[in-house]
């Protein structure tokens, strides 16, 4: 297939709750539309059976939003890039499914993508054509989501490996589901950063896990945070109300610090001094500041996305479709998502 001259990538993600669909035109991103689903806060997390119809009811009007922001036609597109997985399925089906229709009704090739790959190749989204902020080859990546806690080596732009992750829940997990046992609303990850500025992070001190070479575990936290509470309103009823901000503060810090431990041993490991940090984590305010404190230590270059690319969106899938592009590497219309993929 001829590589045309301006690759004009339609990306769309739907691996969770959010629908979202951006344009990127040779790496510049022209527009990043994402609906979001406020239903889940009544139920305290997201109900994949009510994600995957708000998808329905999202996908076509999103697209077509970005399509007009972009101010392009449908006939510049050069391929369309989707999320195989990982994910909820039901969500994923939506997403894939429309790709397939997209595709085939406008003759372009279909770029399936992993949804991890693409939270780290977020840092190659271009603002304006000149813009070069993106991390040099090799790289360590910190990916830190809701799902997903992992150190990657990034090769290239496509090539991986994982060298650290949780072997249980990921630091999102612990941090929306600490914020659920002090009765704070979903999703609980912004609220504890917001009340954790107002906290002392040495107020409280939690274990931490003693885990094997760069690997994490966040369920021991989450489950010696719940005896914690449980213990000490058994004293007092009102001790979470009491000390909410320095419960957030020093939460925050731990789980900052198990992060950090690991990363500056992978660093140290592999002498690797470029580092990234992506996922919807790396949007906290204490990861940040820590980080940038780290890199000022231990003269790393760091690289910190703006924070409308930590979030699911399909600016990182279409920057991943726009490599894959390149390389020709498409897919059939017989593809199927997956709900568990690894890099």
């Amino acid at each position: 297939m001829k590589i045309q001259e301006d690759i004009v990538i339609l990306g769309i993600e739907s691996s969770c709750d959010d629908t979202s669909a951006a344009v990127l035109k040779n790496g510049v991103i022209l527009s990043n539309v994402i609906a979001s689903q406020q239903v889940h806060k009544d139920y305290g997390g997201v109900v994949p059976e009510l994600a995957s119809r708000a998808h329905q009811q999202n996908i076509i009007p999103v697209v077509d939003q970005a399509i007009r922001k972009a101010n392009i036609s449908t006939e510049d597109i050069s391929a369309i890039a989707f999320t195989r997985g990982p994910g909820l399925l039901g969500s994923l089906l939506v997403g894939t499914s429309f790709a397939k229709g997209f595709a085939l009704a406008s003759g372009i090739p279909m770029v399936e993508i992993n949804h991890l790959q693409g939270h780290v190749l977020a840092h190659f989204i271009k603002e304006t054509e000149d813009q070069d902020t993106a991390p040099k080859f090799p790289f360590l990546c910190l990916l830190v989501s809701g799902g997903n806690s992992q150190i990657i080596i990034v090769k290239d732009h496509l090539t991986m490996e994982v060298i650290g992750q949780t072997i249980d829940d990921a630091a999102g997990e612990a941090f929306d589901k600490c914020a659920k046992i002090m009765g704070l609303p979903y999703p609980g990850g912004p609220l504890i950063d917001k009340l954790a500025k107002e906290g002392n992070p040495t107020a409280f001190k939690f274990s931490k896990p003693r885990i094997a070479n760069l690997d994490y575990s966040f369920s021991g936290l989450k489950t010696s945070f719940l005896y914690f509470i449980r213990d000490h309103i058994a004293v007092d009823k009102d001790f979470i109300e009491k000390n909410k901000a320095d419960l957030c503060a020093s939460l925050q810090k731990t789980i900052i610090d198990i992060l950090l431990d690991k990363l500056i041993l992978a660093a140290r490991q592999t002498k690797i001094n470029e580092i990234a940090v992506s996922g919807g984590v790396s949007a906290n305010s204490g990861l940040r500041s820590r980080l940038q404190d780290e890199a000022k230590k231990r003269k790393w270059q760091l690289h910190v996305p703006k924070f409308a690319f930590t979030t699911d969106n399909a600016a990182m899938i279409a920057i991943t479709g726009h490599y894959k592009y390149i390389k020709g590497e498409f897919c059939e219309q017989n593809i199927t998502p997956y709900a568990r993929m690894m890099i």
